[in-house]
């Protein structure tokens, strides 16, 4: 019990930390990327782009990231966040006004983070560069998440860990089909 109260505790503190420091300019950009990425609107844009420009690599790579955000999103947000019920980092404790713009639901696990990780993840082996345009807003959407006090890092890191796994899981599942079905 000592150790996850020293884990909270740290998360907290790293929480102040980057609400606190983050320079205003930074979290202009940062509260702009995340904007846009709010309801998945920076990855399907993106996946439609892909889609549009990048030819039959485009358009798998666009399927791929979509399949794997919809799974993202319904493992953070449809269950974890409805079996952890973790509140929101305090508001006190965050030295902006972003902290009022922030939603109701359980702050466990990011599913901003969640979502962007598992587009980018699963378009980075189709379309390598792809991958790395899209790991750019993906961190600045994971990095504003805190720095907003919309979560605690171990949220972010955890909609991480969902969104790979998803990622994972979406590039896996044809074979696996296949494989029972042979």
């Amino acid at each position: 019990m000592r150790m996850l109260t020293g884990l909270f505790e740290a998360d907290l503190e790293l929480t102040e930390k980057a609400a606190s420091r983050t320079p205003r300019g930074v979290a202009k950009v940062l509260s702009a990327v995340e904007e846009s990425a709010e309801s998945s609107k920076l990855w399907c844009a993106a996946a439609v782009a892909m889609a549009s420009l990048g030819g039959w690599r485009g358009r798998k790579a666009a399927a791929a990231g979509l399949g794997a955000l919809v799974v993202a999103q319904v493992v953070s947000n449809g269950v974890c966040k409805q079996l952890a019920d973790r509140p929101r980092p305090p508001a006190d404790r965050i030295p902006h006004d972003e902290v009022d713009d922030r939603p109701d639901s359980s702050s466990f696990p990011s599913g901003h983070t969640a979502a962007a990780v598992a587009f980018s993840a699963a378009v980075a082996p189709v379309w390598p560069v792809a991958g790395a345009v899209c790991a750019v807003p993906a961190a600045a959407v994971a990095v504003e998440r805190v720095q907003s006090g919309a979560h605690y890092p171990s949220d972010v890191a955890a909609g991480a860990v969902i969104g790979v796994a998803a990622a994972w899981l979406v590039r896996r599942t044809p074979r696996l089909i296949l494989r029972n079905w042979l």
